[in-house]
């Protein structure tokens, strides 16, 4: 028989015996896929819960409106720093400044325009509009008990802040400052108007500072106060520390007791988006299909690129990690305590509604109004609420390179 012959049926013979084999079962270090160690944004995230989002807005409201130089708003700021420490983030500071009620017709400060067409920032407004203002009348509250407890009027003179931070590592020197206004207006309760912002700072304040979070970055948790008067304690903040940022102090000592500024991040009004204002007046009384949270910076700030990037890292964490509502970008950020950081550093905004065109038109009837209690809302409007704060922690849990250690189940 010839080689090549032999060879054709020798290779036929084993191929057909080959592959009339049964396969060999599959080995361990074969078969299974490696597993993935679980994503330390998404665990944070979950430990959100709406009913302590809720309970945080209900305890701030137990002060009434809040409003700025009354015992109510300074018996506010020393629960939130208790609370603040409760939580661990034991580094409570409080900004110290004197304001003065600015002259007749000087206007509130905070980008306001009257233009019909154009509104604050920019924005062109359309659609039905309800007309919007500050209720200063204590007889449009029907709670007689709240009426009192809202009754001192404010008086000029010293004002407080209180703000704690996570301190990062390797970086220290550098932060981003996450912030709300802990001041009200109007005769309510101002849980909206900013006790959902402010619940949703105390949230992040709470996980952040877990004995597990570690991040690359420092996080400062800022509760503004004087918000309604033209951005006043902001400003004051701003105007005190500007120059502080990045210096270590004392040298060597690797303490920086302002790092420098990464970003800015306010949150101004969470949970009612129920649409434009009817024909005839009135408001839906559901939350409609279509909320969704308003991520702005302004295209008119010397950070407008930076910003805008900034926005939108913000609108895909959202869509990562947040469970039920979408984020929308916008350029008109305004009227809001972001404004006095956004010629210093990258600087948003995160509200229910467009700032200018939507809360400008009416979209939210409670703002500055008697009606601005936490009965109010729904749990479809506190989970608007608790949504955008998946979102900031998500988003500034990847902007500070946050991880969790193992071995510690934290808070």
């Amino acid at each position: 028989m010839p080689r090549q012959l032999f060879r054709s049926l020798t290779f036929g013979l084993c191929a057909t015996v080959a592959w009339s084999q049964p396969a060999s079962p599959p080995t361990a270090s074969t078969d299974a896929a490696p597993i993935a160690p679980p994503d330390p944004i998404a665990t944070m995230v979950g430990r959100l819960e709406l009913d302590r989002y809720k309970a945080t807005v209900k305890g701030l409201t137990q002060f009434g409106d809040r409003r700025q130089g009354t015992d109510r708003n300074r018996a506010a700021i020393d629960w939130i720093e208790a609370q603040l420490q409760s939580y661990g983030c034991t580094n409570t500071e409080r900004i110290h400044y004197d304001y003065q009620p600015p002259a007749a017709g000087a206007g509130r400060g905070g980008g306001n325009n009257a233009d019909p067409i154009i509104g604050p920032g920019g924005s062109r407004r359309r659609g039905y509009r309800i007309p919007e203002g500050v209720n200063n009348d204590p007889l449009k509250q029907p709670d007689l008990k709240l009426r009192e407890l809202n009754s001192q009027p404010s008086t000029p003179g010293p004002r407080e802040e209180v703000y704690c931070t996570k301190i990062g590592s390797p970086h220290p020197e550098e932060m981003y400052i996450v912030a709300a206004h802990m001041d009200g207006v109007g005769w309510g309760e101002a849980a909206n108007d900013d006790g959902s912002g402010t619940a949703l700072v105390m949230e992040l304040a709470r996980i952040f500072s877990s004995p597990d979070v570690q991040t690359e970055r420092s996080i400062r948790f800022a509760l503004w106060n004087n918000e309604e008067t033209g951005l006043s304690g902001a400003r004051a903040y701003v105007d005190r520390r500007k120059d502080m940022q990045g210096i270590e102090s004392p040298p060597g000592s690797a303490k920086y007791p302002e790092p420098k500024w990464l970003g800015m991040i306010q949150h101004d009004m969470m949970m009612f988006d129920h649409g434009m204002p009817l024909k005839d007046g009135t408001m839906r009384k559901e939350q409609r299909l279509e909320a969704d949270i308003n991520i702005e910076y302004q295209y008119t700030s010397k950070f407008a690129d930076a910003s805008m990037a900034l926005a939108h890292k913000f609108q895909l964490a959202d869509e990562k990690y947040a469970t039920d509502y979408p984020a929308n970008v916008g350029p008109h950020m305004t009227n809001t305590d972001s404004t006095p950081f956004m010629d210093l550093t990258p600087s948003i905004s995160l509200r229910e509604n467009e700032r200018g065109a939507q809360l400008g038109n009416g979209w939210d009837p409670q703002h500055h109004q008697p009606t601005d209690l936490y009965a109010t809302y729904s749990d479809d409007d506190f989970r608007l609420g608790l949504n955008a704060t998946q979102t900031t922690l998500a988003a500034i849990a990847q902007l500070t390179g946050a991880k969790l250690s193992t071995g510690n189940s934290g808070q």
